[in-house]
């Protein structure tokens, strides 16, 4: 393919995993000028931009901000840094050789070759057309992510008496959200017996405001022509499908839908990036390092992250490992040779991991740490990372949900203790004592 620019790093997106990134990888001896974020939207800062809520940093800075507060103390050094970036751009795909091709209407259109690649795109929210709710298709179904924005950015309101589908952050931070700028939030609906949003929002955005939680109850038909005029919430059983006679009809003008998100990986398809089919997003190494040499990826593209604080650590990870392969001419570890790989795999109660693989060095690292999301509600378990038969490692837990990501992380003489056995695989499990009931 040809090419008219090259940069040595590419960073497609510029929201809190871009930002963060590209300063790693300026930190770790990449030149400012060889390195350039390109973002879609109109300025820097991503989804960040319209979470106007606190909460954001505790971990990175030990103090609560703001979303733009947060972004923008990131976009403050990547300016002061002098690290390139251009925005209103579109990336419209990335090959398994690292072209990046976009178009921008400061440059034009470009096709653009980098040594190294790292994809931090985000997710997108699940719509109504991916769960099929019977009814017609009025005006005021929103997705909450859509409704966020129209609220905190562009300064509409999407309607005044609401019923939320879904219990995600983002809905429980929009049911808060409206309520405060004097809708009426009904009720929230979630599909599953447990809340997929952190415990702290129910508390602070159903609890303090009496707004119900409906646990496993979902929206089973739309009514209105013009514009929505109530919905159907329906009980379901333990396969999620509605319970006859357990129909209810609530009138509302607006519909929010809270119901998952997908990490963005349409970029990562055209380079042939291997997909994880639970997570959605790209198979990485312990370096987050992707399926296509070279090409690395982050945050919300890789997995969906509860906190930007830990977005922007793996972030870190990401730039890294980018900008020693850019110095060592794609080696990302020159003191070792690789001798192998190790496979990670979720069983047992977890419902997947990342990193998915460890490539293994003639020496053992000084660190190892995985992600994980659990399958249900768990009361006094122990989280066990087994290989060959051996736990290396088990921390108690007093109880796990879906909503929360966990983390467990391998010390030196346990990565040797691992290398030692040498089974090629890598269990992390729960050893399950009681299963809370929902």
């Amino acid at each position: 393919m040809e090419y008219n620019m090259e940069k040595k790093l590419v960073v497609v997106g510029g929201g809190p995993a871009g930002l963060a990134a590209a300063l790693e990888a300026k930190r770790n001896g990449i030149s400012p000028d060889d390195i350039l974020i390109i973002e879609r939207d109109r300025e820097l800062g991503g989804i960040l931009n319209q979470c106007i809520h606190a909460g954001f940093g505790l971990h990175m800075f030990g103090e609560e901000l703001s979303g733009p507060e947060y972004s923008g103390r990131f976009i403050e050094d990547v300016k002061n840094e002098g690290i390139g970036y251009v925005t209103n751009s579109m990336v419209l795909s990335v090959s398994d050789d690292r072209v990046v091709t976009f178009v921008s209407p400061e440059l034009g259109f470009v096709c653009m070759k980098a040594e190294a690649v790292v994809l931090c795109t985000g997710c997108r929210e699940r719509t109504r057309g991916a769960l099929n709710i019977p009814g017609t298709r009025p005006a005021g179904i929103y997705s909450a992510g859509t409704a966020q924005r129209f609220v905190n950015i562009e300064g509409f309101m999407p309607g005044k008496r609401v019923v939320i589908l879904g219990s995600g952050d983002i809905g429980l931070i929009m049911a808060r959200r409206m309520t405060l700028e004097g809708a009426k939030v009904l009720r929230v609906c979630e599909l599953m017996p447990y809340s997929g949003g952190l415990a702290r929002n129910i508390a602070q955005c159903l609890n303090d405001f009496d707004i119900p939680l409906y646990l496993s109850h979902t929206v089973t038909e739309i009514r209105g022509r013009e514009r929505v005029e109530g919905v159907v919430i329906s009980k379901v059983d333990e396969n999620r499908r509605p319970i006859p006679g357990t129909e209810e009809y609530v009138e509302c003008d607006t519909l929010l839908l809270s119901v998952g998100l997908i990490p963005e990986n349409e970029l990562a398809k055209s380079a042939g990036i291997k997909l994880d089919r639970i997570t959605g997003g790209a198979v990485v190494n312990q370096f987050n390092e992707t399926s296509v040499e070279g090409i690395f990826a982050c945050g919300n593209a890789l997995h969906v992250h509860d906190l930007v604080d830990f977005v922007t650590r793996e972030a870190y990870m990401a730039g890294k490992s980018a900008a020693e392969y850019i110095k060592n001419n794609g080696e990302l570890d020159v003191d070792s040779e690789v001798v192998g790989a190790i496979v990670c795999k979720a069983v047992d109660g977890v419902r997947y991991t990342v990193p998915q693989q460890v490539v293994k060095f003639e020496k053992s690292p000084a660190e190892l740490k995985f992600f994980f999301r659990v399958d249900n509600i768990y009361k006094k378990v122990n989280i066990e990372l087994v290989s060959g038969g051996e736990v290396i490692k088990s921390v108690s837990k007093r109880s796990v949900a879906p909503g929360e990501m966990e983390s467990i992380v391998l010390s030196a003489a346990e990565c040797a203790r691992l290398y030692e056995l040498n089974s090629g695989e890598l269990e992390i499990r729960l050893n399950k004592n009681e299963t809370a009931k929902a």
